[in-house]
């Protein structure tokens, strides 16, 4: 438990919840929409493995424009 008390989290905790609000808007994008350029799996393995750069990959390259 000393490791935890030595974490600055008023840095952590504002890149957690970006974190996870990216994660879970692009899950929702991901999944409503039927045409993505590649397959689904593939990017649901980017966002999930990639960080917080996994979910603005898909945002930016995943998405197709129509």
């Amino acid at each position: 438990m000393e490791l935890l008390e030595g974490i600055n989290w008023g840095l952590i905790a504002p890149l957690f919840f970006i974190q996870l609000i990216l994660l879970i808007v692009s899950f929702v994008d991901l999944f409503r929409i039927e045409k993505i350029n590649g397959p689904k799996l593939l990017w649901v393995f980017i966002i999930v493995f990639v960080s917080i750069i996994g979910p603005i990959l898909y945002f930016v390259i995943g998405r197709r424009n129509n």
